[in-house]
């Protein structure tokens, strides 16, 4: 007699699409997708190949099969700045791996890997070749605060010094921190030191009122030159509130880091669309930013992320794809700043998503969920999800890595790898290479 799990089973098994490495793997997604402006492509971890990997393979048709123009990813603004100009032919970079250079706070090891790398290289490549058709590198971010700042004078160093001079003294007032942001917001915080806000928001102001003036004078590129002064210059402000609510709560900090992310992501938008043709983006972020917040107890919490937001901004036009894994290995640190550790990854916990898509038997597959029928039916029941960031601790993972979700509610489609690899750090140390001791050592239990 077939059990409760068998018959889930196979009514997922029977909507499932098996991806096995052909060209055709995502032709069921691409449909979904249809005119869709922005695909949100997410993440079960920051450090497993594999959704990098797969990312990268269904970012690759968006571009050269439905004329997509850029990829947004979850990366602070002049880093991945520097990694747009060297893939559209634009910078000093010789190569991927120095354009990459950029991206030294923690964790370095999710844009700098091998995985990204190989995107990176094909982007550069692809746009050599159709130079009429280029697809950019964006990052939405906002942690960059000190790096941002120089972005700004720089670029008003070059186009208006006088600005650039009274700029300076406004963000002079972060000379205190020693380009330690979360020092700043903790000072500001529980009020040991007046904030930088008025300063920061008159910058970006006196910036966009002289917009016209600037990109008239600024030669070739000037839309783009002052596009990425603009951003940098409203990063600081949104970094600065940031960092000031962060010792406030959760909810407070994510909420702006979000909205932040979904704002640059519209601008983005309408630069790109500045022809007159809709410019349609990529967005590569983890689960817990793009799928719908509001199918989450996180949300019920009072949380909303970047996949919630665009939703209520786009509709139709934002198609929202999760990724899951089972088991496998994993890049991630054990506290914040540590070093990236190659861990193992427990078997999804019984009751959970994971192990729902587990039983399903098929080592990796694509599961359309926006559609009514029973796999959705069946998904719709309230069950666990795990997420696993740049830290991953294990012995905790209840309580660190888990939390309730309706998928179908959550994302349009999920992409289910059973068992996924560790990405491969650019820079990974000896620690890395001698991965971990067992979970038990040293009890032995």
């Amino acid at each position: 007699m077939a059990t409760r799990t068998d018959r889930d089973s196979a009514i997922l098994r029977a909507a499932a699409h098996p991806l096995t490495g052909a060209a055709s793997d995502y032709d069921p997604l691409l449909d979904l997708v249809g005119e869709a402006r922005f695909v949100l492509l997410g993440e079960a971890t920051h450090g497993s190949a594999e959704f990098y990997d797969e990312r990268a393979r269904i970012t690759q048709r968006l571009i050269e099969e439905k004329g997509f123009t850029a990829v947004a990813v979850e990366a602070d603004w002049p880093d991945a700045w520097r990694v747009n100009r060297y893939v559209r032919g634009e910078g000093t970079d010789p190569d991927a791996r120095s354009a990459l250079a950029g991206f030294e706070r923690f964790p370095a090891w999710m844009w700098r890997n091998t995985s990204v790398l190989r995107f990176v290289e094909w982007l550069r490549a692809r746009n050599d070749a159709a130079p009429a058709a280029r697809a950019g590198f964006y990052g939405l971010d906002l942690y960059s605060l000190f790096t941002s700042i120089q972005e700004v004078l720089r670029y008003l160093d070059a186009v208006d010094p006088a600005a650039a001079q009274e700029t300076r003294r406004r963000y002079a007032c972060f000379d205190h921190y020693g380009e330690d942001s979360q020092h700043y917001g903790y000072a500001t915080g529980v009020g040991l030191s007046e904030s930088c806000q008025q300063g920061v928001q008159a910058a970006l102001q006196e910036l966009q009122q002289r917009a016209f003036d600037y990109i008239q004078a600024d030669g070739a590129c000037a839309e783009d030159a002052y596009f990425h002064a603009q951003q940098n210059a409203r990063l600081v402000r949104n970094a600065e509130e940031y960092y000031r609510t962060m010792f406030r709560g959760r909810v407070s900090s994510w909420n702006l880091r979000d909205s932040h992310m979904a704002e640059t992501l519209d601008a983005l938008a309408r630069h790109l669309s500045r022809d007159g043709k809709p410019a349609r983006i990529v967005v590569w972020e983890h689960n817990s930013h793009i799928g719908d917040a509001r199918a989450t107890e996180i949300g019920r919490q009072g949380e909303w992320n970047v996949g919630e937001l665009a939703r209520k901004a786009y509709g139709q036009d934002a198609c929202l794809i999760g990724f899951t894994t089972y088991d496998g290995r994993v890049t991630a640190a054990s506290e914040w700043d540590g070093p990236a550790l190659h861990k193992h990854v427990r078997p999804g916990m019984p009751g959970s998503y994971e192990h729902l898509l587990h039983e399903v038997g098929i080592a990796r597959f694509y599961l359309p969920l926006r559609a009514p029928g029973a796999a959705r039916e069946l998904l719709m029941e309230e069950r666990l999800e795990r997420a696993i960031g740049v830290l991953y601790l294990p012995r905790s993972e209840r309580q660190s890595h888990y939390f309730m979700a309706r998928l179908p509610q959550q994302f349009d489609a999920v992409v289910h790898i059973d068992r996924t690899s560790a990405v491969t750090p650019l820079d990974a140390t000896s620690g890395w290479h001698s991965g971990e001791p067992p979970e038990t050592y040293p009890q032995g239990l």
